[in-house]
């Protein structure tokens, strides 16, 4: 990031940017930034932009040899392509030796690094990662904007929003922007302020639904169950999703297993090292056996419902009341 900011200080431009990583909003953020610097989002003479997996990369090329029209140069945006995990040959080959006039910023979640356009990229541009920021990225973030609005927060209260938020950046801001109207008139952000006022995320009611089945507390995990169904999520995404919290604790009690401490849980399981902290208290009151054995229960509800044995919403409740009881 600090290497696309020196570039647009200095003035000392590449041709090609790749930006890429799970942190969409600041993809978004460098995007804008580089298209800022680089061209007249409103010239659209000279300034194009792309977005998905079925854009014809014959297209781009041949707009990219297409002379600006009265400007120093033309760019090309391109979002979302897919290009850099397949099926991106013939522009890889065409970034060797661009035309140069034209300026190319491109935007990808996912990247294959030993593919040739990411290569061609690497070679006569620069690639940059957006990774998941760790905690105290995010709280340093997150204290400047409340300083900004002249507000204030405890560090208990700071770290129960990142607890509902969790950590991707744009509902962080959301959240924020919710929070700051809601505080308006006061200068201290409370516990309580929070708890009114923020979403709490699917993944933190499949959490404290986990948790609701350790204890054995099977009315309070029903009701949760029954909470996500209120709210229109479909009871295959919830399978889902409890599946995959049962494999990320049997993961993280193995990596605890091993020595390993939160953060090190965190790199190898893609947690952030603070929510990892969670996660390894929540896998020590489960054995492993067990957590095998209600990751399989998973997939028998699963199989039940597309066989036509049961419909979905009865097979997670089953699943639910089962290890519940």
């Amino acid at each position: 990031m600090e290497r696309i900011n020196e570039d647009i200080r200095s003035g000392q431009l590449k041709q090609v940017y790749l930006l890429y990583g799970e942190e969409a909003y600041l993809r978004k953020q460098y995007r804008d930034k580089l298209r800022d610097a680089l061209a007249d989002s409103r010239d659209t003479m000279n300034y194009s932009y792309f977005e998905g997996r079925d854009i014809s990369a014959g297209e781009v090329i041949d707009l990219a040899e297409t002379l600006p029209f009265f400007a120093e140069r033309r760019l090309i945006v391109i979002e979302n392509s897919g290009w850099f995990r397949k099926g991106g040959e013939a522009m890889a080959e065409y970034l060797a030796a661009p035309a140069q006039t034209c300026f190319f910023v491109f935007a990808e979640t996912e990247v294959d690094k030993r593919s040739r356009i990411y290569k061609a990229v690497s070679s006569g541009g620069a690639a940059v990662e957006f990774p998941v920021q760790n905690e105290a990225t995010l709280k340093k973030w997150i204290l400047g904007i409340l300083k900004k609005e002249g507000k204030q927060i405890t560090e208990a209260s700071l770290n129960r929003f990142l607890e509902k938020t969790g950590t991707d950046m744009e509902n962080i801001r959301m959240e924020l922007e919710k929070l700051l109207c809601y505080c308006m008139d006061r200068e201290a952000v409370s516990v309580q302020d929070i708890e009114v006022i923020c979403t709490h995320r699917i993944s933190n009611h499949i959490f404290d639904m986990i948790n609701a089945v350790a204890d054995k507390k099977q009315r309070e995990a029903l009701e949760l169950y029954y909470d996500l169904l209120a709210l229109r999520e479909p009871a295959m995404r919830i399978l889902f999703l409890i599946a995959r919290q049962f494999n990320l604790l049997l993961q993280v009690k193995e990596l605890k297993g091993k020595g390993y401490d939160n953060k090190g849980i965190g790199t190898r399981t893609g947690l952030a090292p603070f929510i990892a902290g969670k996660y390894v208290a929540q896998a020590a009151r489960f054995r492993s056996e067990y957590l095998r054995q209600a990751l399989e229960a998973c997939v028998e509800a699963e199989e039940a419902v597309k066989t036509g044995r049961m419909n979905d919403v009865m097979s997670v409740e089953l699943l639910i009341i089962r290890y519940s009881a």
